[in-house]
Order: structure tokens, then C-alpha cells, then sequence
């Protein structure tokens, strides 16, 4: 049984749903021919149980030996894609939601999520338009104290009915398969929201430009905007947990994709992204993995100046400023700890006076 990759060993019970493009690719490993498949759309979360069995001829490979034991296990088990969920709050995106802020945690990062939703994260109205929050977790580690953090977790969402969780172990190469259950779970129940915003619990997000940004953005059904790596090449160092072999990916670049700390995407774009990565092969790199989805639906990423997933340097300065003027105008910034981030919102929510523009776009 693995224990880095998912939770236990479950029985896929997914029935089919949507409209499936499959495509071929250099960059992902599978066969087949171009094919459309219509089904009826799947108002549940149908997934009850997945058993799942580690694929014994992939673990025969030569090189297959030579990998740690992370990228092996996650190698063995990357078949396994959907997954039971825990928590779900299927009403989340009921009636006129302009906005879902999605934002992934962990089981311990209660105080993150608590600063989440005493700022930014707070279910209201904002400049008229609806934003609702969930955060997406995996389950507990044996090494978390599972017991006594899931029941933790339970209280938490029977206050606050923000927490969509599924039954696979947390780890670093499972952060994919938040994305994709995600998109799976956004596709079935919130067809009708025109934009996301998905980030870490460690990010400060402007909640107020962000909606205006996005109100002036037309309806450009396609659109995604974050802070953009064009040219990241795969690492081969196989003592970094970021390490790819060649073995899964032979290209000297990632195609372009958006740092997974902050990004906006449109509705209707999550909802082919989910048809996108049904015929992607799982892949260890969250954020390199959604680049591949877009490539398959030939969509590219824009680039924000508002969006600081490396944080926001005064001029002249190497460390990162906490100034707040240098914040009233901007979207997102990464990284802020719970107390930075509580604080930060009092002073930009308050009558913040700045005497000059203090931070240009770069």
C-alpha cells in the first residue's frame, strides 16, 4: 500500500461525464485517437470508493529503480485520479456567485485559514458582486496525529461549511490531484460562476481590485492571468523533490504556465481544463501540469502586473516590503504570515493615506 500518494486503496466508481476531447501530444504519454464522447452531465459527487493497484509492469523498467521512493510511488499510483470526498458543499455556488476564491491548505494551517476568512476571504458582497471561499484539502498523514486533526477539521466546517475535502494522504506530488478533483468538483457544481481565483493559504489577496479588474475584463471566456514562467526548464537532479526523469518528460522546456501561489481564470476555462486533463496523464509538478492542459486547449496565459507570487521589493531593497501603500493597487501577493495578513488588511481597509504612488509596474 502507498502511503505518499493517496490515502487508502478504493475502487474507481466514476461514471463518465461531460463532453471528453482526447488529444494526442508530444509532451504526455498516451494512445488513442482524437474522440468526442457525450454523456449526461453528473449532478454528484459520484465517485463512493477507489481500489487502486500499483502498476506492476511500470515498476519492471530499468530505470524505474534508480527513482526515490516519492516520485516511485506517486509513478505507481498516478492512475489513480478521482477520489471520495470527505466534506462537500455542493450549495457553495448557488445563486448569482460572481466569484469562488479557492484556496488550497493543509489539515494543521488552521490559523492560516482563520486570517483567510477574517480578511479577504470573507464571505460578502464586494462591489456589489458575490464572492464565496473553500478551501481544498487532502486528508491527514499518519504522522499528523489523524485522528485528532481530522475531528479538528470537522468542527471547522461545521462553523464556517467552507471545507472540500477527499481521501487521499496530503503530500508535495498530490497537490495534482487537488487540482484535477477540483476541476471535476467546479465542473459539476458550479457551471454557471464566471471566474476563480485559485492561491496557497500563505497569500494576500486585494479582493476589492480584483472584482473590478474582473468586471472590466469583458467576458473573454479563455482568460487566465498570473504571474507567468515561460521558459522552466525540468529538473534533473534527483535529490530535489521537484526532480522529472526523462522517462515522463523528454522536452527541454514546460510549456508556459502560471505560478500556482495566485492565478485568475474564467469559468468557462476551468470547465475545459477539466475536459483537457482527462486525457493527461498525471504529472508530479501541479503548476507545469495545468500548463499542459492549456496547451492541449491551445490557450495561453497573460501575464499582471498586479499579481506578486514573489512577493513585492521596495526599490532599492532586497527584502520584501510590507508597507502598505505599496498594496492599495495591487491583486495578489505572496507570502504573508497569519498576523501579516490580518494586519495588512486592517491598515487597507482603514483611511489609508499615501502621499505618492510608492510602487511602479515593472
Amino acid at each position: 500500500m502507498q502511503k505518499a500518494v493517496f490515502k487508502s486503496h478504493t475502487r474507481f466508481s466514476e461514471q463518465q461525464s461531460h463532453v471528453f476531447i482526447r488529444k494526442q501530444s508530444s509532451f504526455w504519454a498516451k494512445d488513442g485517437n482524437t474522440s468526442v464522447i457525450e454523456d449526461e452531465v453528473v449532478k454528484a459527487w459520484d465517485v463512493i470508493n477507489v481500489h487502486c493497484s500499483a502498476n506492476a509492469r511500470l515498476a519492471m523498467m530499468p530505470w524505474f529503480a534508480d527513482l526515490g521512493e516519492n516520485i516511485q510511488q506517486f509513478l505507481l499510483y498516478r492512475h489513480c485520479r478521482f477520489f471520495p470526498m470527505i466534506f462537500n458543499h455542493p450549495e457553495k455556488c448557488k445563486g448569482d456567485v460572481f466569484l469562488l476564491l479557492v484556496v488550497k491548505s493543509m489539515i494543521p494551517q488552521h490559523r492560516r485559514r482563520e486570517a483567510i476568512r477574517k480578511t479577504w476571504g470573507q464571505a460578502r458582497e464586494v462591489r456589489g458582486k458575490k464572492v464565496k471561499l473553500v478551501f481544498l484539502l487532502g486528508a491527514a498523514t499518519r504522522g499528523e496525529e489523524h485522528p485528532h486533526h481530522q475531528k479538528l477539521l470537522e468542527y471547522e466546517d461545521r462553523l464556517y461549511g467552507d471545507i472540500l475535502q477527499w481521501d487521499f494522504e496530503e503530500s508535495f506530488y498530490n497537490l495534482t490531484l487537488k487540482e484535477v478533483n477540483f476541476l471535476k468538483w467546479f465542473s459539476i457544481y458550479c457551471p454557471s460562476v464566471p471566474f476563480v481565483f485559485k492561491g496557497d493559504d500563505d497569500i494576500f489577496v486585494h479582493t476589492g481590485n480584483v472584482v473590478e479588474f474582473l468586471e472590466s475584463s469583458g467576458n473573454e471566456p479563455d482568460l487566465l492571468i498570473g504571474a507567468i514562467l515561460y521558459t522552466s526548464p525540468p529538473v534533473r537532479e534527483k535529490n530535489s523533490k521537484y526532480f522529472i526523469p526523462l522517462e515522463i518528460f523528454n522536452e527541454t522546456f514546460y510549456p508556459p504556465y502560471v505560478s500556482g501561489g495566485g492565478f485568475l481564470m474564467a469559468g468557462p476555462l476551468a470547465m475545459k481544463m477539466h475536459i483537457a486533463s482527462e486525457d493527461l496523464d498525471l504529472f508530479p509538478i501541479d503548476d507545469a501540469f495545468l500548463g499542459m492542459c492549456l496547451k492541449v486547449l491551445s490557450v495561453s496565459p497573460k501575464e499582471h502586473i498586479g499579481i506578486k507570487t514573489w512577493g513585492v521589493q521596495e526599490p532599492g531593497r532586497e527584502t520584501m516590503s510590507k508597507d502598505p501603500c505599496f498594496y492599495q493597487d495591487l491583486l495578489v501577493v505572496h507570502r504573508f504570515d497569519p498576523g501579516e495578513l490580518i494586519l495588512m488588511w486592517k491598515l487597507l481597509t482603514s483611511d489609508l493615506i499615501c502621499t505618492q504612488v510608492r510602487l511602479k509596474a515593472e
